[in-house]
Order: structure tokens, then C-alpha cells, then sequence
């Protein structure tokens, strides 16, 4: 018998790895000459580059970027030496959560740092990039992370428009010829799970500008000054991508990727399953075990279980999920192709209790020992 694990992390208490090697253990306390691959899992947002570390013997590397607000920050990202992979969380150097409420800004947030982390995993050797683009704290088109990889912009007067939602109106003029050569030489995987065009009502300044401090007065004119900033692109690139499914995503960095780096815009799940090598390790399995901390209808709208189970049925395997909770409405995840899911915790309990991560594991344990002793 043939079993893959490919577990999400049970957030706050276990990586998916170690909910993955649980499984495995208790697998081998029914089956002990089962052939088992623990594979990780991740949707490409927050977690990705842990997992990807992890999962594929990666290495961690710190550097210091600049923040959205400009102040530095403490960042890092995942490197695969063996493709030469650099795993980013824009969110790492321009995200949400470095700002405070108060201090949200989208005329003067920028994405400046997360251009310099490219830089740096580019001249560590890094030629594919796989970079997750949710939770920006940015609406700047991705001017700052353009500047930072060499590109330049000019107003009507040849001067710097500046950073931030607030130079998008000014872009009279887009240059090229200062980006950094080894832009030349890398491929990117954007790992994108919105449809949003740059502009318009279902933009990014409408749909996702008041989470990150866009007021209703300014939603009118940063929408009129992105679409600005895309024409001038639109005529000095001859490529337009304003309305392409996921240009708005990250405050229009989708846009920047696709108009000047040539990347590849995929839903989350699928660019990290292609990543992991899910597949080939799918087309001689009997069993699937798939899962995350809660299912509930949501899991079953294309999270990550539900991503595993369509490759899994491809292939003909019988998929199984387990979560540290369940809720009524997690029947969903039956229609969308998880044959049956099981909760793991196994008696009352306090929720600090069971995220405990050594209880965790061996709820896991336990509640796949049973379900392969029936198997």
C-alpha cells in the first residue's frame, strides 16, 4: 500500500511536516510495510515559505529589507539550492501586518522591499522565484519594487515621481535600461489566488484599498492615477495587462510582475503542488491524506485539501482528511472530492490543550492508527 501525506499546517501549533510525519507514525502502528511520502503543503500565502523550507530541505536566509513605511524590517525567504528556487512572501517586507491601524498609508506605502529581496536572492544564485503577493499593505501599482530592481520613472518634467499610490498619477515616462541584468536570467511564479484587473470598481483600489487605509475620497482619484500609471506602461512596454485576471492583486504588484518581469500568475495551491512534485508522487498512490487546523465550507471553496483531492482523483487514490475541528458545514469538502475527513481531538478539552503541539501529534497519531487498523 501506498500512502502520500500532504497536510496544511495546523496553524499556531503544528508546520505541515510535522503534522505529515505524525500521520506517518500512526499509519505504521496499523500498516507497518506501507510505502509512505510525506510531502508539505501550503496555498502560497502566509506559511508557504516555512513549509517549502521545510518540506524541501531549503535554507532559511535572513537580510534586513526596507519596510512599506520605509523603516527596515527583519525578513526572510526560502532558498532550494539544488533549482536555484527562492521562495518570497512579499508580505515579509511590505505587508499589512508591519503597520499599524493608524499607520496605513497607501499614498505613501511602498513595495521597495520586496524588490530588494529579489536582488538578493538573485545574487545569491537564485534564478526561479516562487512568490506569494497576499496581504500587502501597498496600493503602488509596484513601483517600489520596480525601482529597487532598476527600473526608473519620470514625471512630465523628468523628475522622480517618488514611491507610493501617490506617484502613480505623476508617471509620464517608463525606463528599462537600469534594470539589473539578472532580471534577464529569471523566471517567476506568482502565486496569485484573486482575478481582479488593475482598475475599475473590481479593481485594486476599490475591492482591497480600505483595508489598507484608502478612504472613500481617495478612491476615486488612486483609481484614475493607476489607470494613468498603466497607459504610460501600456505605451513605453507595448504590453498591457490592466485588465489581465490578477493584475490588481497586492495593490497592483500582480500588474508590475506581469508587465515587467514576464511572471506567471497561478492560483496559490496549484504553483506550490506543481512545486512539491505532488503529482508524481500521486500516480501509484492508494491512499491521500490531506487536511488542515479546522475544514468547514471554505476549505471545500479551493483551499488547500481540496486542491490535493482533485490531483489525487486524477490519479484514482482515495482521499482522506483530518483537522483539528470540523464544523457541520464541512460535509462540503465531500462534494469537492475528500472522500471522508475525520476531527482528531479525542476527548473534551481546552483549545490551548489540544493545539499543544505534542498533543496534536499524537491526536494525529492515534486517529490514523484506527483509520488504516479499518483500511
Amino acid at each position: 500500500m501506498k500512502v502520500v501525506a500532504a497536510i496544511d499546517s495546523f496553524k499556531g501549533s503544528l508546520s505541515s511536516m510535522e503534522a505529515g510525519n505524525a500521520a506517518r507514525e500512526g499509519i505504521l502502528l496499523a500498516k507497518p510495510d506501507a510505502q509512505i511520502v510525506v510531502k508539505p503543503l501550503a496555498d502560497g500565502g502566509e506559511g508557504t515559505t516555512d513549509a517549502l523550507i521545510e518540506g524541501m530541505n531549503g535554507e532559511k536566509v535572513e537580510m534586513t529589507a526596507t519596510g512599506p513605511l520605509g523603516r527596515p524590517v527583519d525578513c526572510y525567504y526560502g532558498y532550494l539550492p539544488d533549482s536555484q528556487t527562492a521562495i518570497i512572501e512579499m508580505a515579509a517586507a511590505a505587508g499589512i501586518t508591519l503597520v499599524t491601524d493608524a499607520e496605513k498609508d497607501p499614498l505613501r506605502a511602498s513595495t521597495y522591499g520586496v524588490g530588494e529581496m529579489i536582488l538578493h536572492a538573485a545574487k545569491k544564485g537564485c534564478r526561479n522565484f516562487i512568490i506569494g503577493i497576499g496581504g500587502s499593505a501597498t496600493n503602488d501599482g509596484g513601483i517600489g519594487m520596480l525601482k529597487a530592481l532598476g527600473f526608473s520613472f519620470a514625471d512630465a518634467d523628468g523628475n522622480d515621481p517618488g514611491e507610493g499610490g501617490q506617484a502613480l498619477a505623476k508617471v509620464a515616462s517608463v525606463k528599462t535600461e537600469g534594470q539589473n541584468p539578472l532580471l534577464k536570467e529569471c523566471h517567476f511564479r506568482i502565486a496569485c489566488d484573486v482575478n481582479n484587473p488593475l482598475c475599475g470598481e473590481n479593481g485594486a483600489t476599490y475591492i482591497y484599498g480600505p483595508q489598507k487605509g484608502v478612504t472613500e475620497e481617495m478612491k476615486e482619484s488612486l483609481d484614475q492615477g493607476m489607470a494613468h500609471y498603466a497607459e504610460a506602461v501600456s505605451r513605453d512596454l507595448g504590453c498591457d495587462y490592466a485588465e489581465y485576471p490578477g493584475a490588481g492583486a497586492a495593490g497592483g504588484l500582480g500588474f508590475a510582475f506581469l508587465s515587467f518581469l514576464g511572471a506567471e500568475l497561478s492560483p496559490g495551491i496549484d504553483l506550490i503542488l506543481d512545486a512539491v512534485g505532488l503529482e508524481d508522487e500521486l500516480k501509484d498512490a492508494d491512499i491521500v491524506i490531506t487536511g488542515e487546523g479546522r475544514l468547514d465550507h471554505q476549505t471545500a471553496m479551493g483551499k488547500a485539501p481540496v486542491g490535493v483531492a482533485k490531483l489525487a482523483h486524477r490519479h484514482g487514490a482515495k482521499v482522506i482528511a483530518i483537522a483539528g475541528s470540523v464544523t457541520r458545514e464541512a460535509t462540503a469538502c465531500n462534494d469537492a472530492g475528500i472522500d471522508a475527513f475525520f476531527p482528531v481531538v479525542r476527548g473534551v478539552t481546552t483549545l490551548e490543550e489540544a493545539m499543544r503541539s505534542e498533543n496534536a501529534k499524537e491526536n494525529i497519531r492515534q486517529t490514523m492508527n484506527q483509520v488504516f487498523r479499518l483500511l
